[in-house]
């Protein structure tokens, strides 16, 4: 079955089309992530990239997918744009224009878009000049620059450069999401991070070669990160779905409404974006310890660094926080409520309107608590693991969920083209279950 299922995915002309294109766009993005940005001592970057392992720069290098070590024309990778839509979603509060777009559906998507843009090329001129400047002041080792020629005419290529490098990879996302499989710039990130893999198998090879690593060390993990994707995958999928009746309405002579739906709520609807803020604010100190050579810098680094009690504290508390504080930005339990009401929906036993808005808000709440643990759970697990039993748990936490959350997407989108063109899923034919997307 699973054999027809994948011979299905070639005979529709127009899921091929749009496979073969993102395969080829995604093609273009690895061979980018070879190419240099001019003025840098490759080796001496590379040796200050192996000294600051479990940094914010070993975070960016794993979403960039090696380009920053590299310091190729990717090196900002596609994290500007996520920076800018984030910063975007929560300037929506605040911003009454920003909440009208909103509900202004295509076109207001289509201006949204386009603010996301400025605000990427934006980000990548700062970040660009911030990476210049401070590669002057780097060194390899041996103490040697990372930069030779250090100036202005330096920076202004590398701000030219990486600048036009996330722009191109923006680009790249978005024309495969329009004319590709799946979301562009999710895919992008999962690549990045599916491009370690050979790397990390061969040095789990090597740790078994020389005696670091045992036969029940190897079992042990396997068995491990087979338990965390499955338990991923049914958590992303998890949904509380509350049920909505419409009443009967007459519209004209046509009868409207007189069923049954239900409105559901993920268990993680945050996503990614807690554990990726969290590393972020959680490894500031480290990372500027790496520059000011202060006592107290060191010791507060040292304080938070991964394998300690209190980064373990500080990083779920962090994930949880915005959790619930990214879950209060994106879903607004008023708006739904409002619009229930406005189409003659009700929850079965709450009055619509406040009531209803109230009771959302608290199922929303509880469920949300349920997936902050979740999440904290997973993210924590591969650091106590390295450092309590030195077994190397590779692409666990933040890339874990994003590489399986972007997989159950893909495969949902192309299980729609398949029933769209009346060729069975990959889960088999009729009333087998499909697969949900996370959307």
């Amino acid at each position: 079955m699973i054999e027809n299922s994948y011979q299905n995915l070639f005979k529709l002309p127009e899921l091929k089309r749009k496979i073969f294109i993102t395969l080829a766009l995604l093609f273009v993005y690895r061979i980018g992530i070879h190419v240099p940005t001019p003025g840098v001592n490759g080796e001496a970057l590379a040796s200050f990239f192996a000294a600051a392992e479990g940094t914010l720069f070993s975070m960016f290098n794993m979403f960039s997918g090696g380009a920053l070590e590299r310091f190729s024309i990717f090196a900002l990778g596609i994290m500007p744009y996520i920076s800018a839509s984030i910063i975007l979603e929560l300037m929506t509060v605040v911003v009454p224009h920003l909440a009208q777009l909103k509900k202004e559906g295509d076109a207001g998507r289509k201006k949204k878009t386009q603010y996301t843009r400025y605000g990427t090329v934006i980000l990548s001129i700062i970040q660009g000049f911030g990476i210049s400047v401070g590669l002057e002041s780097m060194t390899g080792a041996g103490n040697v620059p990372i930069v030779p020629y250090p100036g202005w005419a330096f920076r202004l290529i590398t701000i030219i450069t990486l600048t036009a490098g996330t722009s191109f990879i923006m680009w790249l996302g978005e024309q495969i999401t329009e004319r590709g499989i799946g979301n562009g710039i999710s895919l992008i990130i999962f690549a990045g991070i599916v491009a370690n893999m050979p790397s990390a198998m061969i040095n789990t090879v090597r740790l078994m070669t020389t005696g670091e690593m045992g036969v029940f060390a190897i079992i042990i993990l396997i068995i491990l990160m087979v338990a965390v994707i499955a338990a991923i995958i049914y958590m992303e999928q998890a949904q509380r779905r509350i049920p909505v009746h419409y009443a009967k309405r007459v519209v004209g002579r046509k009868m409207y409404g007189g069923q049954t739906s239900h409105l559901p709520l993920k268990i993680n609807t945050a996503g990614v974006i807690p554990p990726i803020f969290a590393s972020s604010i959680i490894m500031f100190p480290t990372t500027l310890a790496q520059f000011i050579n202060i006592p107290i810098m060191k010791t507060v680094a040292a304080m938070f660094s991964p394998g300690t009690i209190w980064y373990y504290l500080l990083y779920v508390g962090f994930i949880i926080f915005f959790c619930f504080f990214y879950t209060a930005v994106q879903f607004n339990p008023e708006d739904v409520a409002e619009n229930m009401k406005k189409n003659g929906g009700y929850i079965p036993g709450i009055r619509p309107g406040k009531r209803t808005s109230e009771y959302i808000d608290r199922v929303l709440t509880r469920i949300t608590l349920g997936g902050a643990l979740y999440v904290s759970a997973v993210c924590v697990l591969p650091t106590f693991l390295m450092s309590k039993f030195n077994i190397p748990f590779y692409f666990g936490g933040t890339a874990l969920l994003i590489v399986v959350g972007v997989a159950i997407d893909t495969i949902s989108q192309i299980e729609s083209h398949l029933i769209t063109g009346n060729y069975e899923g990959f889960l088999g034919r009729g009333g087998t279950k499909r697969i949900k997307g996370r959307s």
